[in-house]
């Protein structure tokens, strides 16, 4: 069964930097590709980030320069340091592989941002 556990979210002030946590288990994770998606309130999940199982990487415009996504396949944990945050980066972020299992969301951590 696959679960995957984020951590690491907060309140935090405009300007502020957070490091995102996911633990994978249940799910063959060195080959896969891994993201991070977010849910702000009223609005649809988005993918912010991703990365390969070679490390390659691709982050969502709006930021770019801002966060970045990593991943340790011994630890079988997937990470988004996020920086330079400001309120609109506000909500709910969740791992998935990419493209997104459907039954293998978590519950996902909140991160608000404080003006």
């Amino acid at each position: 069964q696959v679960q995957l556990v984020e951590s690491g979210g907060g309140l935090v002030q405009a300007g502020g930097s957070l490091r995102l946590s996911c633990a994978a288990s249940g799910i063959s994770f060195s080959g896969m590709t891994f993201g991070w998606y977010r849910q702000a309130p009223g609005k649809q999940r988005e993918l912010v980030a991703l990365i390969d199982s070679g490390g390659g990487t691709q982050i969502l415009d709006s930021v770019k320069g801002r966060f970045a996504i990593s991943r340790d396949n011994t630890k079988k944990m997937v990470y988004l340091q996020m920086s330079s945050l400001n309120p609109s980066d506000t909500a709910v972020y969740y791992c998935n592989r990419y493209p997104y299992l459907q039954n293998a969301w978590g519950q996902g951590t909140q991160v608000t941002v404080s003006s």
